[in-house]
């Protein structure tokens, strides 16, 4: 029962990515801009996290964290993908639909993840691409070409 409901709270994190990328899609209609509309979704997202790490509990920002460990300064970039994932969705949301671009964002994740697994990038455990797993990319793939059809 527990991996059922953490599945299904993933799944609806899932759902809050598309919903996320259909607004920032609207946002930048009302905006007339995807780089703003790319700000504002960056901005409003980054004061709720502020108020979460504020209000809840556990340790404190430490930035002797964040540089002590060997390759720490390669964590620091990982807002510098979130932005430039936000912006190709708000470029690409209005010309290929909302279906087609979260599918394609889908296989890129799973391509991306079973290399990552594969070579254990940045302290992953190593989880080699199996037939089973690259079967898995393929149907998905497959699927994206349904989505499409």
């Amino acid at each position: 029962m527990p991996n059922l409901i953490s599945s299904l709270i993933v799944v609806g994190a899932g759902i809050s990515v598309a919903l996320q990328q259909v607004l920032n899609a609207s946002l930048r209609t009302q905006v007339g801009s995807p780089w703003w509309a790319g700000f504002v979704s960056y901005f409003v997202g980054c004061v709720a996290m502020l108020v979460v790490a504020l209000i809840m509990s556990g340790p404190t920002l430490s930035l002797s964290g964040l540089t002590s460990a060997p390759g720490a300064w390669m964590s620091w970039t990982g807002g510098l993908f979130g932005a430039i994932f936000i912006a190709v969705v708000i470029l690409m949301m209005p010309k290929l639909g909302a279906a087609y671009v979260i599918c394609l964002i889908v296989v890129g994740q799973m391509v991306g993840s079973l290399l990552f697994d594969h070579f254990g990038i940045l302290g992953l455990q190593q989880q080699p691409i199996t037939l089973v797993r690259a079967l898995g990319g393929v149907l998905l793939i497959a699927g994206v070409l349904l989505v499409r059809a």
